[in-house]
């Protein structure tokens, strides 16, 4: 069970209403895709790879600045390679991704419990990101949602249904 956590702001409420729907709908898509499709292609990339990437992303831009990333071992085992380099250091799998997305959502829910008016007004942390913190978590929850419907896109081509969320995170 997950400690209720409140935002301090309506729009970071809202914001994780959004985070949470976005990362539900993620985790979907990797919980629903059969074992021998997760090597398949999403344009470039196999299934894996995008599902990878999207939880990067989101965990990368849900820190404060660039400088305070930190390599996680289970999830970047192979530090800034696995961020820079066209493929992780490793192949993940459905449990590692999902575990990861469960991962992403407890991070959102701590940085978005802690922002304010003043740090959402502020600068978004990473120098090629040219606007507001506020801004950032909107670019990232449309991140996840342009990876998501790849995903979902591609499963659909498979006859397996992928779900929309509306907000928040759903506990079925």
């Amino acid at each position: 069970m997950h400690t209720p956590l409140t935002p301090h702001t309506p729009f970071a409420s809202a914001l994780l209403g959004q985070y949470e729907a976005s990362l539900a709908m993620l985790r979907h898509c990797i919980a629903s895709c059969p074992d021998d499709h997760w090597d398949l292609p999403i344009a470039k990339y196999p299934f894996w790879v995008v599902a990878y990437h999207t939880l990067y992303c989101t965990d990368g831009y849900l820190i404060a600045t660039e400088q305070d990333w930190k390599p996680h071992p289970v999830f970047q085992p192979g530090g800034m390679a696995d961020i820079d380099a066209e493929y992780p250091t490793k192949r993940f799998t459905q449990p590692e991704l999902l575990a990861y997305v469960g991962f992403c959502r407890e991070r959102a829910r701590e940085v978005l419990s802690a922002e304010t008016v003043h740090s959402l007004q502020g600068p978004s942390g990473f120098a090629r990101l040219k606007f507001s913190r506020a801004e950032l978590h909107m670019y990232n929850v449309r991140h996840i949602q342009h990876h998501t419907g790849q995903l979902g896109a591609f499963l659909g081509r498979q006859k397996i249904a992928s779900g929309w969320v509306k907000s928040g995170w759903p506990e079925a």
